[in-house]
């Protein structure tokens, strides 16, 4: 459909939990394929309503390696219905935070449910970069970044980082 302009931190629409869907229509078609065209279009592997201004529970991710088709999955309501205790650390970065990537450690495997396109309810277990990507979208959907996971310290350094880099922007 079309690609659509991604908002970036500290913008608040970031910060705001994102409201139920019980409307499954053409607008939501419209959506998902909005946040599928962008997703692309900056080169990542997910990306939430929120990050282009709609305060909606809707994400898409796709984790497919290179060498694999496109596989891109549109997740409505999500819930996480089970963590391992076993945690998995991965390099996170955010297009919404640009040029900062950090060690994050989540749950390594999780058992999910969402609703799908037309409102039926999926199951299914994600391990590796899929866990890492439907639990980083989904906190998108509740108003957390992955900076949200860093020691207090680390959160700070990184927070003047990314100041200190919008400014070169705004300068050049």
């Amino acid at each position: 459909m079309a690609v659509k302009k991604i908002l970036l931190y500290p913008d608040p629409l970031l910060l705001r939990t994102s409201a139920r869907i019980d409307t499954f229509d053409e607008d939501l078609i419209s959506l998902a394929e909005d946040l599928v065209d962008t997703m692309y279009d900056a080169d990542g592997v997910g990306l939430a309503a929120p990050q282009i201004g709609i305060n909606k529970r809707i994400f898409v991710m796709d984790c497919s390696r290179e060498d694999e088709d496109k596989d891109f999955k549109i997740v409505i309501n999500p819930e996480i219905e089970h963590e391992s205790e076993e945690l998995g650390s991965y390099k996170e970065g955010c297009l919404s935070i640009p040029g900062i990537t950090e060690e994050i450690l989540r749950p390594k495997v999780i058992k999910v449910v969402y609703q799908d396109m037309n409102g039926v309810l999926q199951r299914n277990i994600y391990d590796e970069l899929w866990s890492t990507c439907f639990q980083h979208e989904l906190d998108h959907l509740n108003g957390k970044l992955f900076i949200d996971h860093l020691r207090p310290m680390k959160k700070i350094l990184v927070k003047k980082k990314i100041k200190k880099s919008s400014k070169k922007e705004k300068k050049g």
